[in-house]
């Protein structure tokens, strides 16, 4: 009871023992990033509702089911995941930044949600007691000081059978286009702290047994793809 409550008022940070200093300084840019943008997510939530939405749609959530949100900032998700997990089911939502997670927590307690936690913390390193029926990640893995280990706890904690829905963004993979993607990873690196060295895509690849892009939109920067755990692992 006493975790619950922690992981509800998001206070409880999760410890890294990660010594490498460029990791360090990605997390830490990470915060002050998103603690800024905290109060001015509104471009980014109406922008990217239509394929956020497909996304969960393919998740096929079911009443009682137990769901991990991983970088959920303001909790834009939250609302239709409950409206498909029902008041039985339970959504552990995790995020670095605290100015995030003030706004999610006042959209829950506005709500009066009770059956979504809310947790402080770092996502390469995360871990969680119980495992889950499904995750979310929506541009949240490619902010990651190492995708690569963000992945695998996703993965760690999912139930075999489990499925996790990715939505993030990149530079344009293919057509004449490609000609702004110094300008879009300048954006991305601004905006939203990206990491260059950590290719989404072919970490979810490496990490999970099946994966699928299954939606684009905005001439291919944005994806969405749906990555299945098939073993007990």
């Amino acid at each position: 009871m006493a975790t619950q409550q922690r992981e509800q008022r998001g206070d409880t940070p999760n410890g890294d023992d990660s010594t490498d200093d460029g990791y360090e300084d990605h997390l830490e840019r990470s915060r002050t990033v998103w603690d800024r943008w905290s109060d001015h997510y509104t471009m980014s939530e109406n922008d990217f509702e239509p394929i956020r939405e497909r996304a969960i749609d393919r998740l096929a959530l079911e009443p009682g089911d137990r769901v991990l949100e991983v970088g959920c900032g303001p909790g834009v998700n939250f609302e239709r995941v409950r409206g498909e997990i029902g008041a039985d089911g339970e959504l552990v939502a995790v995020d670095y930044s605290p100015g995030m997670l003030a706004n999610a927590r006042e959209r829950v307690e506005g709500r009066g949600w009770e059956n979504v936690r809310l947790r402080r913390a770092d996502a390469t390193t995360a871990e969680f007691d119980e495992p889950f029926d499904a995750a979310l990640a929506t541009l949240s893995l490619s902010v990651m000081p190492d995708v690569r280990r963000a992945t695998k706890t996703v993965y760690r904690s999912l139930v075999p059978g489990g499925r996790a829905a990715v939505v993030d963004v990149r530079p344009v993979p293919s057509g004449p286009a490609r000609v702004l993607n110094p300008l879009i990873w300048r954006f991305f690196r601004w905006y939203a702290n990206w990491n260059p060295d950590g290719d989404v895509t072919a970490s979810i690849a490496a990490v999970f047994d099946d994966f699928e892009i299954v939606d684009t939109a905005l001439a291919g920067t944005a994806y969405a793809a749906i990555c299945t755990k098939r073993n007990g692992d």
